[in-house]
């Protein structure tokens, strides 16, 4: 057999051997986040992001979990900062980015100031907003709370408690961030034209010891002080501890957000008049949800709007034990 012939031979048998190796499908252990799944589907790295450390973000992590257990394309991080601070939350992010994640579900601690820094990550990653929002950035699409429809339910309650009306104070950890500001907003719009006067607004930039000193010298310097309304979770058990100290619970009324343990065990023994509760289970879960179906290339999800409102609801002294049994059902308590 000539030379020339044999080497032909190899030739074809190389290429035929290339040809079958080359429509081999992918293992599972070769397929990376944003690569093509051998079902066709792409696998996307994720993660959820909160704005401070506090128990209400434990619920959202259940939501994150399931909806990631859920999806066998995706893998999502859940990133806590535990600073609470905007140049924190720029650090996680910056790390997120550089990593290949595909996409970012972020609670932004100061929209405003952090309009920038969203806009060139979404120039490199989906960037999505959840509990609060930044409308004027280049996010795709804001999962989370009515928060202005939020604060008028608070107002109503507010003016239920004090029918009389009365001075009141308003506590949070950041006025600044949009769903402070519009909570502020939405209890202002329902107190209109009533007897109720709010005097301030008292920041803490999330420190819980300085949310309850804040209310504690609020009771000191206003002695006729109504009642003390809190805006962000812990701001609940803080107001209550700082009522406790001073003897004056049943006194002062205390009306707020979220469902933190000792908020609703106050609200269960009539300590708390209320508290507007969001659903941060759907916050999560919705967020993974939508992420994935937007990077596979289905944007249906997103409203004209590009909000998706969860509903809030009131919980009082009625209702507080069943929901106290729901909610220890979502965070996997017996």
């Amino acid at each position: 057999m000539k030379l020339s012939r044999i080497i032909a031979i190899s030739a074809c048998i190389l290429a035929v051997g290339l040809l079958i190796v080359a429509c081999q499908p992918k293992t599972s252990t070769e397929n990376k986040a944003g690569n093509t799944a051998g079902d066709g589907k792409k696998n996307f790295k994720l993660a959820f992001v909160t704005n401070n450390s506090s128990d209400f973000w434990t619920i959202a992590r259940k939501g994150v979990e399931k909806a990631d257990t859920e999806l066998d394309n995706v893998t999502v991080e859940f990133k806590m900062p535990g600073e609470g601070t905007a140049a924190e939350q720029k650090r996680i992010i910056d790390d997120l980015v550089s990593t290949g994640t595909n996409g970012i579900a972020i609670s932004p601690k100061d929209p405003d100031n952090q309009t920038q820094m969203l806009n060139d990550t979404a120039k490199k990653a989906l960037v999505i907003t959840q509990d609060s929002d930044a409308p004027n950035s280049d996010r795709a699409l804001y999962i989370g709370t009515d928060n202005i429809a939020a604060g008028r339910q608070v107002g109503e309650l507010i003016k239920e408690a004090l029918p009389d009306g009365g001075k009141i104070m308003l506590f949070v950890g950041s006025s600044d961030a949009r769903n402070a500001a519009e909570r502020t907003q939405g209890i202002r719009e329902a107190l209109k034209d009533s007897k109720v006067e709010i005097i301030d607004i008292r920041t803490d930039e999330t420190d819980r010891a300085r949310a309850k000193a804040n209310a504690a010298d609020t009771l000191v310097k206003y002695p006729d002080i109504a009642a003390l309304i809190g805006l962000w979770s812990y701001n609940g058990p803080a107001i209550l501890n700082a009522v406790k100290d001073a003897g004056k619970v049943g006194e002062v009324k205390i009306v707020c957000f979220d469902e933190e343990d000792e908020t609703l065990e106050g609200v269960k023994d009539g300590s708390i008049y209320a508290t507007v509760v969001q659903q941060p289970f759907e916050f999560g879960y919705q967020s993974v949800i939508a992420m994935n179906k937007i990077l596979g290339g289905d944007k249906s999800i997103i409203p004209a709007n590009k909000q998706i409102v969860v509903p809030t609801l009131t919980v009082k002294k009625d209702g507080a034990e069943e929901f106290i049994k729901k909610i220890n059902t979502l965070r996997g308590r017996n």
